[in-house]
């Protein structure tokens, strides 16, 4: 199964997916998570639901279950992320702190729980001080990572016209 991030909700309806142009990558996705494909998890909906536009309003009519609770696998996960990110001397104080607030800290933890990959638009940057990134801490954490596109192939999504 995938787990989605935020960033891949928000890029797609402000670029390459536009809610008015591309509904099909919109019903993929609803279809897709029925059929036990895609997800995310609370923090993500938290974070989307922020945005108090279009985006949020189509996150509202998900089914609940499209976003996963943090749960007692997750835990341990994530008291190992929290553990590996404080101990890493290259991050900055601030830059573990913003990162175990983030939605992204549960985003890896619940996936390397889950046994999911992680579908983001990060790409790794194993020399930054000033922020963790998801795919450094998924590569810390043994979590998987791809891009949308990567995602997109494998599941033979076809937006067709």
């Amino acid at each position: 199964m995938y787990v989605l991030d935020a960033n891949v909700f928000i890029s797609a309806k402000n670029a390459h997916y536009g809610m008015d142009f591309a509904p099909g990558f919109w019903s993929w996705l609803h279809a897709a998570h029925a059929a036990g494909v895609v997800c995310s998890v609370d923090a993500v909906r938290d974070e989307l639901l922020d945005g108090a536009d279009e985006l949020a309003d189509w996150v509202k009519a998900l089914p609940r279950s499209f976003f996963r609770p943090v749960d007692s696998a997750a835990l341990v996960e994530l008291q190992k992320l929290a553990a590996w990110a404080n101990q890493t001397p290259q991050y900055t104080q601030t830059a573990v702190a913003t990162f175990l607030a983030s939605a992204d800290y549960f985003l890896v933890g619940q996936s390397r729980s889950l046994d999911f990959t992680v579908v983001t638009h990060e790409m790794p940057a194993p020399e930054s001080k000033k922020r963790i990134l998801i795919p450094n801490a998924c590569e810390a954490a043994g979590a998987a990572y791809c891009l949308p596109w990567k995602m997109l192939r494998d599941q033979d999504v076809r937006l067709i016209v």
